[in-house]
């Protein structure tokens, strides 16, 4: 199992919402047929705010929308690889541009409520002419620093590249699936199998991924 990030804070957000991790596991060794099995963990949308604020601040202060969630599906995918645990515990999807991080999707393309009830849009602009913006100094009290060094790390890697760039890189990832005009959603099974976790490492992800959320759940936290 890889070592997991300690990240600060507990597990619930501001505005929390419910997201399912898919994965498929073999009904019996080579029976050719996969059961489809549900993870149930909670949107971290505190997180998914400081992260996506950490990748404004080292593009200057705003980016086209597509582009930022190319980068934090990028950020996510790799700490669930080195980890086996995501930053944001969002729902992944296949869409027509590439993989997308669904809540996180929604909430860029969502209006601020004028109750100030998104955490969101207290820290980041609506989407204007396809861009998004730091609104001010947003927190950083819920990325541990080896998240902030990923989310580092994969700025340096794909920051100089283009929304359309990101978008042909992300449609080779072995995750996506052309989902012809609608959206698919991306098991992340298929993830850590494409990148050489055996089934039972893949399994033993999805187990964790799952004590956790039901430990937190315990807690009330």
């Amino acid at each position: 199992m890889r070592e997991s990030p300690s990240a600060p804070g507990s597990r619930s957000s501001p505005d929390e919402a419910l997201s399912t991790l898919r994965a498929h596991q073999p009904c019996s060794p080579g029976a050719g047929a996969y059961l489809r099995l549900e993870i149930t963990v909670t949107y971290r949308e505190d997180k998914a705010t400081q992260a996506a604020a950490r990748l404004l601040r080292l593009a200057g202060g705003k980016l086209n929308h597509m582009k930022l969630m190319k980068l934090l599906y990028l950020a996510d995918r790799r700490a669930l690889i080195q980890w086996g645990r995501p930053i944001t515990f969002d729902w992944y999807v296949s869409m027509p541009h590439g993989p997308v991080l669904s809540f996180t999707f929604d909430r860029i393309n969502d209006t601020a409520p004028p109750d100030g009830s998104s955490y969101w849009h207290r820290h980041i602009s609506e989407r204007r002419d396809h861009e998004v913006a730091l609104l001010g100094d947003a927190p950083r009290d819920q990325l541990s620093p080896a998240e902030e060094q990923l989310l580092d790390a994969v700025w340096r890697e794909f920051g100089a590249m283009n929304q359309w760039d990101l978008r042909d890189y992300s449609h080779t990832l072995p995750e996506w699936r052309d989902p012809k005009g609608s959206s698919l959603p991306i098991d992340i099974r298929d993830i850590l199998l494409a990148e050489g976790f055996s089934e039972s490492e893949a399994r033993e992800v999805l187990d964790s991924l799952q004590a956790e959320e039901f430990a937190a759940r315990l807690s009330g936290a």
